[in-house]
């Protein structure tokens, strides 16, 4: 059986990780954290050894900008999908500190999924 790629998903709000990890941990091995600084702590003690990031945008403490940035800095190939209730403005941030895809809350788990698909393989290209 092949390997299962590893996600690993930051969100400040329980309801939305316990969600995300119920739907994508039936296809892939997810690693959950509910604050930018434990998500980055997580990150670095697996040596950024993720397939992909998904990461809340507003959070208290550090940013899931602030998270994207210091991920793409250190691990520019591994893909991060920026998630955001708060419109516009959060999303052009996520934008300019390279994340690869912005999703407005609420979206379909099922077109999550699509586009985790399509980041991963383009990765492994």
């Amino acid at each position: 059986m092949a390997k299962k790629h590893k996600l690993l998903i930051i969100d400040d709000s329980e309801e939305t990780v316990a969600g995300l990890n119920s739907y994508l941990g039936k296809t892939y091995d997810v690693v959950t954290a509910t604050n930018g600084l434990d998500g980055l702590k997580y990150f670095e003690d697996h040596d950024g050894r993720f397939d992909l990031v998904i990461t809340d945008l507003v959070m208290p403490d550090i940013s899931g900008v602030g998270v994207i940035s210091i991920i793409k800095k250190k691990y520019p190939g591994i893909p991060v999908i920026a998630i955001t209730g708060w419109g516009e403005h959060p999303g052009a941030l996520a934008t300019e500190a390279d994340a690869d895809l912005v999703l407005d809350k609420p979206f379909e788990l099922t077109d999550l999924d699509r586009e985790i698909s399509n980041l991963l393989s383009k990765a492994g290209e």
